[in-house]
């Protein structure tokens, strides 16, 4: 019953994760999708939803077992990530601390991005301030990844690498978000550029928002099928608010901020798992359910007052 109760937390935690963090995402779907053919659309929410839930959030677990545990070899991956062998689970946590590493160090430096250089609604006292000091966002990263880098190095030179790749991976998907930002501009304002293109772009930019959501999913917990299970039901989720809701979520501004500290603690959380500290499995779901619970209280809050008024 216990381990019945965990399990059903860590899906639920899961779902709601990778629908908060994917807002950004839905909201990029919908404005294109607009812009489309009734039939591409279609196309998109139909066959994309293969795309990005099966072949993307079902691949890249299996990439990262792998990756992680390079003497398995690629088919050796795919049987341990769904083994329910105890000696198998058990290697794949000793193995994990470069990659708990690389996936805390990337969410950690996702959080801060947003802290300190993205334009947002401020949502707790001092944000605005941070805002405004955008320049001490790169001394703040380097100095970051240079103290984790150092004390990693004593307990592993591989877990060490796994913090740089973090950052190295956060630096490339944030290069490819920023020209997407600019294509979008172009889509939306173009009218010669076929559907085709547009589901190519959508497509991409789902595989990007995936890596949150992917390596966020660690943080939960090393079982790639409870991953798969939470990750696919909330891009499916996020499909359906694409389709019908997408307006009335972005109302509720706050919602953003929920995602971002949530991000936070995932991704120390994953830091502190990496050097040793056991950290109960139940802490990432409930901080996560806590902390959007409380952004969406606090959007509610604000709706209902200037509704009121």
């Amino acid at each position: 019953m216990v381990d019945i109760f965990s399990s059903a937390l860590i899906v639920a935690g899961l779902i709601m994760f990778e629908i908060i963090t994917s807002i950004d995402n839905a909201v990029i779907n919908a404005e294109v999708l607009h812009t489309m053919s009734q039939r591409a659309r279609r196309w998109f929410l139909t066959w994309g939803i293969f795309f990005s839930v099966f072949l993307i959030r079902g691949l890249l677990p299996w990439a990262i077992i792998w990756g992680t545990n390079p003497s398995l070899g690629p088919v050796g991956a795919w049987s341990a990530a769904f083994s329910n062998d105890p000696a198998v689970a058990e290697a794949i946590a000793k193995s994990s601390p470069p990659l708990l590493a690389l996936g805390g160090m990337f969410l950690v430096f996702l959080f801060l991005h947003w802290l300190f250089l993205e334009p947002k609604h401020y949502g707790l006292r001092g944000e605005r301030h941070i805002e405004k000091q955008g320049v001490w966002f790169f001394v703040v990263v380097s100095v970051t990844l240079a103290v984790v880098t150092w004390f990693a190095i004593h307990r592993s030179p591989i877990m060490a690498f796994g913090a740089v790749m973090g950052s190295t991976i956060f630096f490339i998907v944030h290069g490819f978000r920023e020209n997407a930002a600019k294509k979008e501009k172009e889509l939306l304002g173009s009218s010669s550029l076929g559907d085709w293109s547009k589901i190519l772009y959508l497509e991409v930019i789902d595989a990007s928002f995936s890596i949150d959501g992917v390596l966020g999913a660690f943080a939960f917990t090393l079982a790639v099928p409870l991953i798969l299970i939470g990750n696919g039901i909330g891009a499916i989720a996020v499909r359906q608010i694409t389709i019908s809701n997408i307006e009335r979520v972005k109302r509720y501004k706050y919602l953003k901020n929920g995602a971002m500290y949530s991000i936070l603690i995932l991704g120390c959380i994953m830091v502190a798992n990496a050097f040793g500290f056991h950290i109960p499995e139940w802490l990432s779901p409930v901080a996560t359910f806590i902390i959007i619970g409380y952004f969406f209280w606090k959007s509610r809050k604000e709706l209902s007052a200037r509704n009121a008024a």
